[in-house]
């Protein structure tokens, strides 16, 4: 199984939406629904979730767990309620989110050094939803050290998760290579439910060694995927063709036309050109596009000089269009 990792400002349900169309994902976990005091309403999970419109799956058919992250149980146990009442594929709980304005007011990582109120947590998610809806949780291998990983993950197989998924580094660690896959395998030898492995795979190698070090059948892929968005099909098919830079664009442009309609103006051109930014670690054509549109912000020229390249002059004259009528 691979999954789609949840990525706060980066991996939202537009780049969901295409980078299950390009195909090999099984599940995605949606970005982080702060929850803090308050019932939230329907209209923000549909806001950061809007996949729970269309069934919980993406337009490919990809299922989508929402992610819940808060400390305070009751609070989060009648979010969580409210939540599974509007029908994603499952609630998945972050005990992972390195982010020091996050942790500093008790959410995601932070809480990796209090098993028990991790415990307390994911109970009382149980609890609040139906039998049937899935409880998952992420979590890192700790703050500063990962001597409490295995109480963490024990903690949450204890009070009725399901399937924990583990990013191999501390809130320390941040995002720096390397990721310890070896403290993967002796959580997964310590909790008697699935264990998903998280972190620092970017090739169909790493997809191997990782799942090999881990013992874990299962994957979690984030900034891969967003760098080479035919991993999840050059992992699952090792010897298929690799998509190749013609075969993405089309899908570059769906994704463009998308944010003209989901995404406030400002934040248009940005989101194309940090796409792009992560798409020259794969492509050599991706480094000269971002360098050409990286200090452009007209929708029109944008749209010129990336999707030149698309095959048909329809297709780049209706992406333009769009443009056009929402600049």
């Amino acid at each position: 199984m691979i999954l789609l990792a949840p990525m706060e400002g980066l991996l939202d349900f537009t780049l969901r939406d295409i980078l299950t169309r390009v195909g090999g994902i099984d599940r995605c976990v949606s970005e982080f629904i702060r929850v803090s005091g308050t019932l939230l309403p329907d209209r923000a999970f549909i806001r950061i979730v809007p996949e729970l419109l269309n069934g919980g799956r993406t337009r490919a058919g990809v299922p989508v767990r929402a992610q819940l992250m808060g400390s305070d149980e009751v609070c989060l146990a009648e979010n969580a309620a409210r939540l599974a009442a509007l029908g994603p594929d499952g609630i998945d709980l972050n005990f992972g989110c390195p982010a020091k304005l996050v942790n500093r007011h008790g959410g995601g990582a932070a809480l990796l050094d209090e098993p028990e109120t991790i415990a307390r947590l994911v109970g009382a998610v149980r609890r609040a939803v139906p039998e049937p809806m899935p409880v998952s949780a992420k979590m890192r291998l700790g703050v500063n050290c990962d001597t409490r990983a295995i109480e963490c993950a024990q903690a949450m197989a204890d009070n009725g998760a399901s399937e924990i998924v583990v990013h191999a580094r501390t809130k320390a660690h941040g995002y720096k290579p390397p990721a310890y896959w070896e403290r993967i395998d002796d959580i997964h030898r310590a909790v008697k439910i699935p264990v998903v492995a998280n972190g620092e795979i970017w090739t169909p190698d790493d997809a191997a060694r990782c799942k090999e070090i881990s013992g874990c059948d299962a994957l979690m892929i984030g900034r891969g995927m967003v760098s080479d968005p035919g991993l999840a099909l050059a992992i699952r098919w090792p010897d298929r063709a690799p998509l190749t830079w013609q075969q993405l664009l089309p899908f570059m442009q769906e994704f463009w036309k998308l944010i003209h309609v989901q995404i406030e103006p400002r934040s248009r051109a940005g989101r194309l050109k940090q796409w792009l930014n992560y798409l020259r670690r794969r492509y050599p054509e991706a480094q000269e596009a971002y360098a050409t549109v990286r200090t452009i912000n007209d929708p029109l020229l944008v749209c010129r000089h990336l999707f030149s390249q698309v095959p048909t002059n329809e297709a780049l004259n209706q992406t333009e269009a769009v443009a056009s009528l929402s600049a």
